[in-house]
């Protein structure tokens, strides 16, 4: 029987797909209300997580089958944790064979996806339970720690008997979730930038739908999942086998409260899942990490039918638009209106809609998000295009290859996808 509201407080061992058991169903038109642990350093620092992520168990949505879509609205991102730690990777040792994020293995006595431990913190924290030795594959480059104020709206970060003194209770200090598996990160104590006041605004780095074959959570897009290709691996799949994504693992930081994410669905079901929440990010994640943080995010699903989405679509909250795709004021469209009728024009009824995409690099994600736009409005690329350049914009989410074009869409094509009341009702039109 399908769930008015179902609560998730479980994780995956970061493979996501349809081997992955499903709670609910929920309710076409229900709630998931989920308790998220961190993304990034955490599960990497954690071997034993295959998936280099941990997110929540999927949500079964009822209705939905591939071809259909599902659109989330995002009602609130909680960040619970009271501070993080992250900052800028390099490599350390021998522990993997070709991807040291889902092909880990202990550097001193070769176990792979080892059972850790933390012990005391610093650099050497993470221990293997086999040997006690070392396990991590990752250290900090330039690394910092920041703490939060009671209501999570900003932080500061700390010098290094700050964080060691945050870094004696690791969990506590992350509020890790009961059931999470990962190595908080805080016991790294990274101090290198103190004293920098920070702004938050917490969005989901992975929220979606599972996709059509089982993956590692951290490579569910185009720039991350290019590494599955023809890798040694168990996880190694061919080229062909990306069009499964459904890039969940995004890192677009307009997927926040208020903003509604369409995802489409590959399995019965769909399996919404979600993850990798993030206290801030400036556009681009340059670092290649941010604050990951643990936090409870609450979701309203809704089935679209038949709508054959290639990739996710975002409805942004209508502050996080880009300039020229924002709507007109009212002095502005009286003089527009005036305009049109001085040469004779007809004017289009438009609204703005935002089409992710990813791939290996910038220039493939860019082509991507076009494609996709052009594809599901019945529109040539050139068309995309010009639109997204004098009525949009486009945005980078995460180097190396996750974006998002958006632009005003004709009203028209809208409604015949059935997309317009959503976006009507997003932006009060």
């Amino acid at each position: 029987m399908s769930q008015e509201t179902v609560f998730v407080n479980t994780f995956t061992n970061g493979v996501i797909g349809p081997s992955n058991e499903m709670l609910g169903p929920v309710k076409d038109g229900g709630y998931i209300v989920a308790n998220t642990a961190p993304g990034c350093w955490g599960p990497m620092l954690t071997p034993s997580i295959e998936g280099g992520h941990e997110v929540t168990q999927p949500v079964a949505v009822e209705g939905a089958e591939p071809g259909d879509a599902i659109a989330i609205r995002i009602v609130s991102v909680k960040v619970t944790s009271q501070g993080t730690s992250s900052g800028n990777e390099c490599m350390r040792g021998e522990q993997n064979l070709s991807d040291a994020i889902v092909d880990a293995r202990c550097p001193s006595c070769g176990a792979q996806y080892p059972k850790t431990h933390v012990e005391g913190f610093g650099p050497d924290a993470i221990r293997c339970d086999v040997c006690g030795k070392n396990v991590s594959s990752f250290a900090f480059t330039s690394g910092y720690t920041v703490a939060f104020d009671d209501d999570r709206r900003v932080g500061v970060t700390l010098d290094k008997a700050a964080v060691e003194k945050a870094a004696s209770n690791p969990y506590d200090f992350m509020r890790i979730p009961d059931n999470s598996a990962q190595n908080p990160v805080v016991a790294l104590a990274p101090s290198d930038l103190p004293g920098i006041a920070v702004l938050t605004r917490p969005f989901m780095g992975q929220l979606g739908t599972i996709p059509g074959i089982d993956m590692p959570d951290s490579h569910n897009a185009g720039d991350f999942g290019s590494f599955l290709v023809g890798a040694p691996h168990k996880f190694g799949i061919k080229k062909e086998d990306l069009k499964h994504a459904t890039d969940g693992h995004m890192d677009i930081n307009r997927v926040r409260a208020g903003a509604i994410l369409i995802a489409p669905v590959k399995v019965a079901g769909g399996g919404i899942y979600a993850g990798d929440m993030h206290a801030m990010q400036g556009d681009g994640e340059i670092a290649m990490h941010t604050c990951d943080v643990s936090g409870v995010v609450t979701l309203q699903v809704h089935v679209l039918k038949g709508l054959n989405l290639e990739g996710p679509v975002i409805l942004p909250v209508e502050e996080d638009l880009p300039h020229l795709a924002r709507f007109l004021s009212r002095p502005e469209k009286n003089t527009v209106d005036r305009l049109a009728s001085r040469w004779g024009v007809a004017l289009e009824e438009n609204a703005p809609i935002s089409f992710v995409g990813t791939g290996e690099n910038l220039n493939e994600a860019v082509m991507c998000a076009l494609q996709r736009a052009a594809n599901l409005l019945n529109m040539t690329v050139p068309q995309v295009m010009n639109r997204t350049t004098i009525a949009g914009g486009l945005e980078i989410g995460r180097a190396p290859g996750s974006v998002t074009a958006t632009f005003k869409a004709p009203v028209a094509k809208l409604r015949e996808l059935g997309l317009y009341n959503l976006i009507a009702q997003q932006y009060s039109l």
